[in-house]
């Protein structure tokens, strides 16, 4: 068992890099389809983003520090006297458009600083890299959200196996906790055992003795007497035995209880060593958004 969840964990481990590993963000200048005709723009890919996620936040983006509302019509938005204040003091126009690929959202994004004067090359070095740095920090920050809630997943499945793994270390005390006071019943019950039976004997000894002794009497009150205190001796004959039978169930069921948690025992301390080995495979996999996360950060 150990073995193969060893092996299970390794799998996961070789895996990991290529499953959960982080995409890059690129920003590109590109051509840009809008209505009818080609505009220079900007192409930006945003891995593993959800679409409307993303559409939201950039028409939210584009509505900040101006009164003017995003339009959009067949797919594409514009919004007028937008403020972009990295790339111009003044208002500018914006065009754009987001697609909806496998693995990522791509934004193209038009940027008209002036009427019919559209960021591109001839605007200056200083101008495309902070419009560049403007909306890799958007695409960043998308990408950050969409990681911090994958990794977030990730460490709710491994608190979930932590207290599955504190469960049954609790169960586990619970069970030696159990078997303990069994125990401590059995060798009470025992020792009262011992006391009771050994009463008994003696009790049914006397109550022979008197027997034989009240035969031997004459019929009168001294029998009667005779007959009342065998009579008594036997009431608390019947007690004993009741007594004795009910320690003996004791014993009985305690010793089951015992066996039971003798059983369970090993059982559990299975169930934890896979549970830890999944943990560790988990902490692995919460390591590699953490890490991932961090360098996405640093993007």
């Amino acid at each position: 068992m150990k073995k193969r969840l060893l092996i299970i964990s390794l799998a996961i481990l070789t895996v990991m890099p290529a499953i959960y590993g982080q995409k890059p963000i690129l920003v590109f200048e590109d051509s840009v389809r809008i209505g009818d005709y080609l505009y220079p723009g900007f192409n930006i890919t945003i891995p593993e983003a959800d679409f409307n996620d993303v559409l939201k936040n950039w028409i939210k983006l584009q509505e900040t520090g101006t009164k003017s509302k995003v339009q959009t019509e067949n797919g594409e938005m514009s919004i007028f006297g937008a403020s972009v204040k990295q790339v111009s003091s003044t208002p500018v126009n914006i065009y754009s458009r987001l697609l909806n690929e496998d693995t990522l959202s791509r934004l193209l994004v038009v940027l008209e600083l002036k009427k019919n004067q559209y960021l591109d090359q001839s605007s200056g070095d200083m101008l495309l890299t902070a419009a560049k740095n403007t909306l890799k920090e958007f695409a960043r920050e998308q990408y950050i959200d969409v990681i911090k809630s994958q990794l977030a997943a990730e460490e709710k499945i491994l608190n979930e196996l932590k207290r599955d793994l504190n469960s049954l270390e609790s169960n586990k005390s619970k069970t030696q906790k159990t078997a303990r006071n069994k125990r401590n019943t059995v060798n009470d019950e025992q020792e009262k055992l011992l006391v009771r039976n050994n009463e008994l004997n003696l009790l049914s000894n006397e109550i022979m003795y008197k027997n034989n002794e009240m035969i031997a009497m004459p019929v009168g009150p001294g029998r009667d007497a005779m007959a009342a205190q065998i009579k008594d001796l036997e009431k608390r004959r019947k007690s004993l035995q009741r007594d004795i039978g009910k320690s003996e169930s004791k014993i009985r069921k305690a010793r089951s209880d015992i066996d039971q948690a003798d059983r369970s025992i090993p059982k559990n301390e299975k169930e934890q060593d896979a549970m830890r080995l999944q943990i560790d495979a988990q902490q692995a996999v919460v390591q590699t958004f953490i890490d991932k996360l961090n360098t996405v950060r640093l993007y």
